[in-house]
């Protein structure tokens, strides 16, 4: 999905788009709050602005290629009592919250879709669409499991000690990694088959 081949398109995603990443960092940051880390709250990152969790790079990734992110919300392990639980809970937080707003849409579309559209046309519908799309899109893509997406912190909890060494060097060129294999069409491979078991918790 490269928005910027459809303008019109952009314009009735970018509200849904903008509340996807919102929402994402929000509830990591709340997630980490509630486990004893005041760190995001403390920047400023407990927050539903969008320009608080604003990423250029992760932008123009998903103008431009379909996938992306926003500013990562800092986390300090340290706080946390129980800290592979917390980890997991905190790096999971932002998907949940994707996938509980894709549930809510289609929830809304089943009940209130025809009034909804009769009140929008066919602008509406479209806003409606993308938002459930954007935001399985952001909770797939988010759980692969390579730096700085959330299931490489995910990832990074289950692991042996021994095996650390991999996941910091990795950690280290994870961007790099992660923009050829986009560049590449081979994060496909890794994220289809997430996309899809994602969409079997959506209630059709």
């Amino acid at each position: 999905m490269r928005l910027l081949r459809d303008p019109v398109t952009l314009i009735l995603t970018l509200p849904a788009l903008l509340w996807a990443l919102s929402f994402h960092e929000f509830c990591h940051g709340f997630a980490a709050k509630m486990v004893g880390d005041p760190t995001a709250e403390r920047y400023g990152r407990l927050s539903l602005n969008p320009l608080a969790h604003f990423d250029i790079v992760g932008t123009i990734m998903l103008l431009f290629v379909g996938f992306g992110w926003a500013k990562p919300v800092p986390i300090n392990s340290r706080y946390f009592k129980h800290p592979r639980r917390d980890l997991i809970i905190v790096s999971l937080a932002g998907v949940a919250g994707n996938i509980l707003t894709a549930v809510i849409t289609i929830l809304f579309l089943r009940f209130l879709g025809t009034y909804w559209y009769q009140f929008t046309g066919k602008a509406g519908l479209t806003f409606i669409i993308q938002m459930v799309n954007i935001n399985m899109g952001l909770a797939a893509f988010n759980l692969i499991p390579i730096p700085p997406l959330d299931g490489s912190r995910v990832l990074e909890a289950f692991l042996p000690y021994k095996y650390m060494q991999y996941y910091y060097w990795l950690e280290r060129y994870g961007i790099i990694i992660l923009l050829v294999l986009v560049s590449t069409g081979i994060i496909n491979v890794i994220f289809d088959p997430i996309i899809n078991l994602l969409w079997l918790l959506l209630p059709y």
